[in-house]
């Protein structure tokens, strides 16, 4: 996929403030500092798409970002942030989970995690609700470029093996790196693939 275009399009506090949902939507989403707007950034090849807040945490909106004028990335606050007060995290619970599981044009979302570090509580709660819901997710390792390939591989087989204690079957999984560009043809292409699948989809139905 080329990227023509890519603009923001709102911050949202609300879900009825979100857009249309007219076109598919991907969102991204991950804990404080996994290095999600770099990611972004990277994906849509623009230096400052996504900007990294000065203070994380402090911030519960839903961004939307039109891509190529036929699809929505959508960059969510990240979450366990310590200093967040606990009215935030309950806000960000009640407004993510509520978008998550309503938004009807989400086709996926992709959960960030730090690949230098072992399976963090947070991230496995919320894969392993997305699961029980039923919504689709991928999971994205950030910072390879941050570890040996002999590091990378025990890391990636620790978070397998963690994941496996409850689950039959992985979701898909993309190595990504914000620096050398690792993994974006990979996510572009998913997004493409399930682009057209929407479209389809939206044509059958008008007619």
């Amino acid at each position: 996929m080329i990227i023509h275009e890519a603009i923001f399009l709102k911050s949202s506090s609300l879900l009825k403030q979100l857009p249309d949902p007219v076109y598919p939507e991907y969102a991204f989403i991950g804990r404080s500092n996994v290095g999600k707007s770099s990611l972004i950034n990277m994906l849509m090849q623009r230096k400052s798409l996504a900007k990294t807040s000065g203070k994380p945490g402090k911030t519960v909106t839903i961004n939307h970002f039109f891509i190529n004028k036929t699809w929505y990335l959508v960059d969510l606050p990240g979450y366990g942030y310590a200093k967040r007060a606990k009215s935030l995290r309950n806000q960000w619970k009640g407004l993510m989970y509520q978008y998550l599981r309503e938004r009807k044009n989400l086709v996926y979302t992709f959960i960030l995690v730090d690949s230098r570090i072992d399976p963090q509580q947070n991230d496995l709660e919320l894969m392993e609700w997305m699961a029980v819901n039923q919504l689709p997710f991928v999971i994205v390792f950030t910072k390879t470029d941050k570890l040996t390939d002999t590091k990378l591989t025990e890391s990636l087989s620790t978070y397998k093996k963690q994941l496996l204690n409850d689950w039959e079957e992985l979701p898909i999984i993309f190595l990504t790196s914000a620096q050398t560009a690792k993994g974006r043809e990979d996510v572009l292409t998913l997004i493409d693939k399930e682009n057209q699948q929407f479209q389809a989809y939206s044509s059958s139905i008008s007619n």
